[in-house]
């Protein structure tokens, strides 16, 4: 249910003779960044399109950042990059083709992956054990920095690559303070905590739990306590606004410009449970929210209802008389599709769920659309106030130390409103088109990496009074279309 936007028509500029223009000197201000390292999580390591890669680790904003930090004494940045022969990594996603209504199809890539062993669900990546400055952990909350065994209990994979077997059981912050010790930062980034929201809220509220903010704030000054240990000055990014990535904003608008095309009525019934997605116990107790299409959210911004990106196959089959959520949600829980529609264990599965999948999904409480697809209103909230109140712990935590304050949220929600301009090229939140977000919705392309760590630049320079310039950010990539 995900419409193909034209691609914006590529600017052509005529060259002629100029003279030469010495490029401006760069000034470390009142900073030291002969020594960086960068702490965080799956933004700061680069993932994106879903998974992590070579690419991706190239673009990432601090290698950016490192990149003009030596035009200022910055010194050597090390990532944990994967090699050229396993450049894919994790594998990831990328942009197949269109279907014959213009939705994107998408498909993993498999090749040339870094995978050591393990299993599909829990797959081991081949290690890098060498000393890195960066610390970026896809996956991880700041609930999780003092989480004993993260890496090989409970099983992150990204973090267990950086980890030696010697260490299996360090924490996080164990790592983050061991760099310290060796490495002597002078300058860091900091950016965790996105997580803590992020979890709850692409599962519909239906899986995950929000950290308690008293949590947050006690681990937010524990790894900040650290980084400054020594005296390194640093930057602090808060969170974004998570209900404004194109993960929430794509497929509602989308599906309900589909449904007006096919004069079907804002005010037909739209059904879906709310909370955790789970078998009732007790047949027909599961929660069950009648409402209208007009309640999901359009275009314009009318409605209280997000659908999910994971929404796009199902959205189309509204009004039908289908299980294929429900077949897909059941082979994620067991492992294998049910053998057929009479299966015994399928249809005691059906019957935990009370859904009969006979009624027309979405439109009846027999079928309804499922919770882990649905971000309601109160959810919204859920999410708002958290992110609210981590945001304020980040901030009054950087304030206390000096550090610069990179306001992702503030960012995040001018550029959704209304773009962000690089030599008269307008950079939108718009999927596929946009340029910012990749194909997972939720992570930078490598022109977004590009984005932020040039308004990261802007934060330094006005707080330690530095002459960084930054990057031409639309000499890095969007979403790549297929040839």
């Amino acid at each position: 249910m995900i419409k193909r936007t034209a691609p914006a028509l590529a600017l052509l500029g005529l060259a002629g003779c100029q003279p030469d223009i010495e490029a401006p000197s760069t000034s470390a201000g009142s900073a030291d960044f002969s020594s960086y390292i960068a702490v965080g999580n799956s933004l700061t390591a680069g993932y994106s399109d879903g998974g992590l890669y070579r690419e991706g680790q190239l673009s990432s904003y601090p290698s950016i950042l490192a990149s003009q930090f030596a035009k200022a004494g910055g010194g050597n940045f090390v990532q944990p990059l994967f090699t050229e022969a396993q450049s894919n990594g994790s594998g990831y996603l990328r942009l197949a083709g269109f279907t014959a209504t213009g939705s994107p199809i998408t498909a993993n890539v498999t090749t040339n992956l870094a995978v050591r062993g393990g299993t599909a669900a829990a797959p081991l990546y081949t290690q890098f054990l060498d000393p890195v400055n960066n610390l970026g952990v896809p996956g991880i909350r700041m609930s999780d920095i003092q989480t004993v065994g993260y890496g090989s209990t409970l099983g992150n994979p990204y973090f267990e690559r950086i980890t030696p077997a010697a260490a299996a059981g360090q924490t996080y912050l164990q790592r983050v303070q061991a760099t310290v010790a060796s490495l002597k930062p002078t300058f860091f980034t900091e950016w965790l905590g996105n997580n803590d929201v992020l979890g709850y809220a692409t599962a519909g509220g239906g899986a995950n739990s929000i950290t308690r903010t008293d949590t947050f704030t006690l681990k937010t000054n524990r790894i900040l306590n650290v980084l400054v240990s020594g005296g390194a000055k640093g930057v602090v990014s808060t969170i974004p606004d998570v209900t404004g990535i194109p993960f929430f904003t794509t497929v509602g608008p989308s599906f309900r410009a589909t449904l007006a095309a096919a004069n079907v009525p804002s005010a037909a019934p739209f059904v879906y449970t709310t909370g955790i997605l789970a078998p009732s116990a007790t047949p027909g107790t599961n929660a069950r929210v009648s409402t209208t299409l007009a309640s999901i959210r359009d275009a314009s911004g009318n409605g209280n209802l997000l659908l999910t990106l994971t929404a796009s196959p199902y959205a189309g089959l509204y009004g039908r008389p289908t299980g294929k959520y429900w077949r897909d949600f059941y082979k994620q829980a067991t492992g294998a599709y049910p053998t057929s529609s009479s299966d015994p264990v399928y249809n005691g599965f059906l019957r935990g769920m009370a859904v009969d999948t006979t009624q027309a999904f979405g439109q009846s409480a027999g079928n309804p659309f499922p919770s882990t697809l649905v971000l309601d209103g109160t959810e919204q909230t859920t999410v708002a106030t958290a992110t609210t109140a981590f945001n304020a712990a980040l901030v009054a935590a950087a304030n206390a130390r000096n550090l610069a304050v990179f306001d992702a949220y503030a960012f995040f929600r001018t550029v959704a409103a209304g773009g962000y301009v690089v030599n008269a090229a307008n950079n939108t939140t718009g999927y596929l088109s946009g340029y910012i977000f990749s194909l997972d919705g939720v992570h930078p392309t490598p022109r977004g990496y590009a984005i932020i760590a040039n308004e990261m630049l802007k934060v330094i320079n006005a707080k330690y009074g530095s002459s960084f310039q930054g990057v031409n950010a639309n000499n890095y990539r969007g979403v790549v279309f297929p040839q």
